[in-house]
């Protein structure tokens, strides 16, 4: 868990913050109510503060002196004000805070710390700038690393191209208008093809007097629009709120495509999925297997400790299986019948993954008050070969060979 410092020195606003946090989590905080307390918090601390929460008025520090302090310590800090200094707020930008923020409400203080949660998760956000002004991309690269962002750049609308397609963990792309060799317009188009506003978010930016350019932006495909030159918080908030929606639709399609018990995919993502390695492979002589798996005598574990261990031995084998087979495709079919789909795999390679995961399973009970519940299960696998329905139509056939032969198989040909 990350250590965040939280400097303030009013008791009622440290009691504000200290209940939010504790609501909203996520972090762990270290108060200090002056400089003084702050600096040897940062110099005897063990472990590197993640963020810094900051009062920009002290007793030790009227001026703003602590936030001068924790900047040097090369820790990203959002500033908490009583009132608004625009010289002031502007100073400490041009320093490299994080954001400046005026102690107005709740709402605040609230937005203080789910900004410390949205640094959190920009790590692991790749943001490309499409910019061929040098100073432009620099400064706009410096602004998205105050936030904690990983950059990449391009000087125009091919090499971004070019970028997108060596690095398709990127999902954020900010473009100039006006570039050569391709300009923002074209370069979107190009993208739009391809990938959507949920995989990739456009923001188009352009110092262009015409009034239209950003409608045709958003036309184009953009998701959002920015006139140069902008503020820090309009361009952050722009960033933030496009962000933000597309973790909330893919925590949506998440939602959609998962089974709510296991947390494997569902049957119907498990056909979507199957229907693009398909595609992927068709042509060329790559064998792609399919595996069902049925838990030995589920019923008799329901009857038996009831449908809470029902369900724990559901999520225990679903764990195993989520774990061993992570670069391939398993899911949960119903009931205690799970999926898996092999890419690259023929029938019998397939077998000897699941045989190694089944007697993995076999020895690794689950525990009922002070007794141990032993695991088995049955698996048949079928090679693809036209359609995937009558594929897992075999791989069943083949379950239910094992099943009469006697349970605790894996069964992968005939």
């Amino acid at each position: 868990m990350n250590h965040v410092l939280v400097v303030e020195d009013s008791p009622i606003i440290i009691k504000i913050l200290k209940k939010l946090i504790s609501d909203i989590g996520g972090f762990k905080p270290f108060y200090a109510t002056s400089l003084a307390e702050a600096t040897a918090m940062i110099d005897q601390s063990s472990q590197k503060f993640f963020a810094a929460i900051v009062d920009l008025n002290l007793p030790d520090a009227p001026s703003g002196e602590v936030v001068e302090y924790v900047l040097a310590n090369d820790i990203p800090t959002i500033v908490l004000t009583g009132s608004y200094d625009e010289k002031k707020r502007e100073s400490f930008f041009s320093a490299g805070i994080v954001d400046y923020v005026v102690k107005e409400s709740r709402f605040s203080y609230e937005y203080a710390i789910q900004l410390v949660h949205r640094l959190e998760k920009n790590q692991s956000i790749n943001v490309l700038v499409v910019e061929d002004s040098l100073s432009s991309r620099n400064f706009i690269r410096k602004l998205l690393e105050k936030h904690l962002f990983n950059v990449y750049e391009a000087e125009n609308g091919v090499e971004a191209v070019e970028m997108l397609t060596s690095n398709p963990d990127i999902h954020l792309m900010i473009t100039d208008y006006n570039m050569p060799e391709m300009d923002g317009f074209e370069l979107i188009t190009h993208i739009r093809r391809k990938m959507d506003k949920s995989s990739l978010i456009i923001i188009g930016l352009s110092s262009e007097g015409d009034a239209h350019l950003s409608a045709k932006f958003i036309k184009n495909g953009a998701n959002d629009f920015l006139k140069k030159p902008f503020i820090h918080e309009e361009f952050h908030c722009r960033i933030n709120h496009n962000i933000e929606e597309m973790e909330l639709l893919n925590q949506v399609k998440d939602i959609a495509n998962k089974d709510y018990l296991t947390g494997l995919y569902n049957r119907r993502h498990f056909y979507t999925q199957s229907e693009k390695i398909i595609a992927q492979y068709q042509g060329s002589a790559t064998p792609i297997s399919a595996c069902l798996i049925d838990i030995d005598h589920f019923k008799r574990v329901n009857d038996t400790y009831g449908h809470d261990i029902g369900d724990l031995a559901l999520l225990h084998v679903a764990n195993i299986l989520k774990e061993k087979f992570e670069s391939f495709y398993p899911a949960r079919f119903g009931g205690e019948e799970f999926a898996v789909l092999f890419p690259r795999l023929d029938a019998e390679k397939a077998a000897q993954l699941v045989d190694h995961v089944r007697q993995m399973l076999e020895g690794s009970p689950i525990e009922v008050g002070e007794e141990d519940v032993f695991l088995t299960f049955s698996a048949g696998i079928a090679l693809f070969k036209n359609d995937m329905d009558e594929t897992l139509k075999e791989a069943d056939e083949r379950l239910y060979r094992a099943k009469e032969a006697g349970r605790n198989i894996v069964i992968y040909d005939d």
